[in-house]
């Protein structure tokens, strides 16, 4: 079998702001919604292994159908936003869509499945269209919706499915905003009817779960009012159910309801068993741990899992001696600004248990070992919760850093675990978390980037000394090296954001040094007893969790350029690391002139006019000779660096052409640029589906006119059949000296051409496709960026080996054959290919 042209390398990702949106199935996979698709996470490999596209909302509720023999799942149910079900199937390692309900009029909420025979799986799903549906899914008919129950104006917020106990007849219980438990029990037509209503809780129930124990049932349940109650279900034989009530004895109050199952009446009774009460806040979830098999028979481990907005989660089990149920274990997290967990799963084996957040972040713990009864923090994966508006890869392309709608700026790195010697991409810092929405950001060497948001101000950031200090150990670069190439002596050691405050304050070494001991207890003034600085130096070997994430590896803001009149669009910088190139959205010529900075004193240089309409991308030549630019008024520009003087030192540019407004080729708006390796050539990609090469004229051609010429194309126009959104050159040419380009879609897709000058374009035989990504490695959503990595290779396959030997033949044959290209969407995902050069 040939070579895959394109493999993924990484998906960065999170789990939507919902609650049912995480399931953690027997064969130890997480599955969870992140935007419109659902992602299946290893914890042991750390690593997304797939994401499947289908919907065309946002993805709210995720489920594993358990089988009964507790081996690894083959069906997935999800519900979106989108008013959809899907059913996921496993064949031959992938999942497949095989059925769609639909008929929710409103997003479906929280969905449940059993198998009740072989292969029928039977889904109970709610949606906020006040409905409950239950519908069977089989291989012959599909989805058929069996039932509907319809809650007037009331909302169901969970829901779950058991069979009743000795019986194959099932069993649905919802929670909603009543207050009140309602189970049903499904008849012989398929129909629903109500059997019991459980009170007590005294708010919004939020979860509720079923788990089997011998010849009964436990139903937990969980509420706004903080608490969590458990009812016991069981069967009662007929002399039971008649016995008059003995009013000498207290027993629990129990409600009995009886079920016809073909033509056989049976009588059930439900009492309470025990409430827990712990949490401060709402609880939000409750998980049963899951069943395993010992010695043969199935057993089913008294434990539940619970999680709460006041940022715990709780594991509750009887005592040994009394059977009374409590607390046995309790995490969390401690400060941020962050809201709680909105949902809890536990490992197939009770080892692992991992919340979800408001913030999309899952919260992973793992059981110590030898310690009995403690448990620590665990490496999870973590991404955007919004759309990723921009990413850069650092000059010697170590690592990515993105920005996104979420407010946030993100750095991924690759790290190598001791124990699995696999190098895995990781977020290890959060150098900007804002209060405007992201838009574009440019590195400026190493160790500092500029970054824009839906605000008229530019800010940069440059890394303290904690980063470099961490990165070196987490990425296995030398310090030494990584200190010379940043001015190590005046370096913060961190940095931290004032309580109403947007910037990044730096913090010194002097400012963590403890108070000498004679003044401890007396504060000199009202500010020593409310500190500003909220930042403790970490030292790392493995990336960070999510709460030292938001408050231990802020970068410091050193400087903030004012200058535009509307929100920042975007950034360039060139690759001498001299001047920044700025643009903002602007409706008329005047906002739409580009802006360069001195790197150096960061003072503004130069006004560029020239667009009428916002420049929507630009970029500097390899060379650092010409600076591009393309706007929504459909033109190019192209701008030469003026040979420097001892008049003017810092560097000018002047306008060297450009295209036409009336003669222009793209007809919609120009999206993105990018130049190739050798600077002779820059590439545009546009809405009207066209990207196309051009030549940037050199000095000698235009000496004689006056005015900048209009550039014409040196290659065909290539239709890529949807949007083209996003548009890159890959840095190394082919081998028959073609060049590669990456062009990105607004379905998502991501598609690999060659380009080869000729002396005729015009047939269309220049370009030739190479490659694709497939369903399973496509975006959802719109392609907002691509970036190649500056270095051939993959990184941490490379030069990090122990001694630092050289890897010889093998080094050289990565370095030939790979290349990693980054990808920034608007599904919440930043994704890093493999492109295989010797497979195109």
């Amino acid at each position: 079998m040939a070579a895959p042209v394109i493999e993924t390398c990484h998906v960065a990702c999170c789990a939507n702001r919902t609650p049912n949106v995480v399931s953690w199935g027997r064969g130890g996979i997480i599955a969870f919604g992140t935007c419109t698709s659902v992602a299946l996470y290893d914890p042991q490999e750390r690593r997304v292994v797939a994401v499947l596209n289908g919907h065309t909302g946002r993805v709210n509720t995720v489920q594993w159908v358990h089988r009964d023999d507790c081996a690894p799942e083959s069906h997935l149910v999800s519900g979106g936003s989108d008013n959809r079900l899907i059913v996921w199937e496993c064949r031959n390692g992938k999942f497949v869509q095989v059925a769609e309900c639909k008929g929710h009029t409103g997003p479906v909420c929280a969905v449940d499945a059993i198998y009740v025979e072989d292969s029928e799986i039977l889904v109970a799903s709610s949606a906020s269209d006040s409905t409950v549906r239950l519908w069977l899914c089989n291989q012959a008919v599909g989805a058929q919706c069996l039932h509907t129950v319809s809650f007037g104006s009331s909302f169901v917020m969970d829901v779950s499915l058991a069979l009743l106990p000795g019986s194959r007849v099932p069993i649905l219980a919802c929670g909603g905003d009543d207050a009140q438990v309602h189970l049903y029990v499904q008849s012989n037509g398929g129909q629903l009817h109500k059997a019991k209503s459980l009170q007590g809780h005294e708010d919004w129930i939020r979860g509720v779960a079923w788990a089997s124990l011998g010849g009964e049932l436990l139903l937990a349940s969980c509420s706004q009012d903080c608490l969590i109650r458990v009812w016991r279900l069981c069967a009662k034989s007929g002399t039971d159910a008649h016995i008059e009530d003995d009013h000498t004895t207290i027993r629990m109050k129990e409600d009995v309801f009886e079920v016809k199952e073909r033509d056989v009446s049976s009588v059930f009774a439900v009492s309470l068993e025990t409430v827990l009460a712990g949490h401060e806040h709402w609880v939000y979830g409750v998980h049963w741990q899951p069943a395993l098999y010992k010695g043969g028979e199935l057993q089913q481990p008294l434990g539940l899992l619970s999680a709460s907005m006041d940022k715990t989660m709780i594991i509750w089990a009887p005592e040994e001696g009394s059977g009374v149920w409590v607390e046995q274990v309790r995490v969390g997290e401690v400060g941020g600004n962050t809201l709680g967990f909105y949902g809890c799963q536990m490992s197939p084996d009770g080892s692992m248990i991992v919340a979800h957040a408001f913030h999309g972040a899952l919260h992973l713990w793992c059981k110590e070992q030898d310690k009995e009864g403690q448990w620590r923090p665990g490496v999870v994966i973590s991404g955007h919760f919004n759309a990723v508006q921009d990413l850069s890869w650092d000059p010697e392309g170590e690592f990515i850093l993105s920005v996104g709608s979420d407010q946030t700026t993100r750095l991924f790195t690759p790290w190598r675990n001791q124990d699995t010697r696999q190098a895995t991409w990781h977020e290890i810092s959060r150098p900007q978390i804002h209060g405007y929405d992201m838009q574009c950001l440019a590195t400026v060497g190493r160790f500092q980037f500029v970054s824009g948001a839906d605000e008229k101000v530019l800010r940069v950031f440059q890394a303290p000394r904690n980063f470099v200090e961490n990165f070196a150990n987490i990425s296995g670069t030398s310090r030494e090296k990584l200190f010379a190439s940043s001015d190590s002596a005046n370096l913060p050691e961190g940095a931290s954001t004032p309580a109403l405050g947007l910037s990044n304050k730096a913090v010194f070494q002097g400012d963590l040094a403890p108070k000498n001991k004679e003044e401890e207890g007396q504060f000199s003034s009202v500010s020593d007893q409310y500190q500003e600085s909220y930042f403790h130096p970490l030292i790392m070997t493995e990336p960070p969790p999510e709460d030292h994430l938001l408050q231990n590896t802020l970068w410091p803001e050193v400087q903030k350029l004012y200058g535009h009149g509307f929100e920042m669009f975007c950034l360039a910088s060139d690759s001498a690391r001299t001047v920044v190139a700025s643009a903002c959205k602007a409706s008329k010529a005047e906002h739409a002139a580009v802006l360069l900075w001195s790197t150096a004193s960061w003072r503004q240089l130069q006004t560029l006019p020239c667009h009428t309409l916002t420049v929507t991308q630009m970029a500097f030549s390899p060379d650092a000779q010409l600076l591009l630019a393309v706007s929504r008024d459909r033109t190019v520009s192209l701008w030469r660096r003026n040979p420097l003087t001892p008049n003017s030192p810092d560097p000018l540019f002047s306008l060297h052409a450009h295209t036409g407004k009336d003669t222009a080729i793209h007809s919609r708006i120009i999206w993105s640029c990018d130049w190739s390796p050798d600077s002779k050539y820059f590439v545009t990609s546009s809405r009207d589906k066209k990207v196309i090469v051009w030549p940037p004229h050199r000095l000698e051609e235009s000496r004689d006119s006056v005015l900048p010429p209009e550039i014409k194309p040196c290659s065909s126009i290539l239709d890529v059949g949807d949007s083209a959104t996003a548009v890159a050159f890959c840095p190394f040419l082919c081998s028959n000296n073609s060049y590669l380009l990456a062009v990105g879609l607004e379905c998502g897709r991501i598609l690999l051409y060659k380009w080869s000058p000729v002396r005729e374009p015009a047939g269309g035989h220049d370009w030739s496709s190479c490659g694709e990504t497939d369903i399973l490695q496509s975006h959802a959503l719109t392609v907002k960026r691509l970036r190649w990595r500056p270095r051939p290779g993959r990184v941490g396959h490379e030069n990090n080996r122990p001694g630092g030997q050289d890897g010889g033949e093998g080094e050289a044959e990565e370095k030939d054959s790979w290349v990693q290209l980054a990808s920034a969407s608007a599904d919440h995902s930043v994704k890093i290919f493999n492109v295989n050069r010797r497979a195109l």
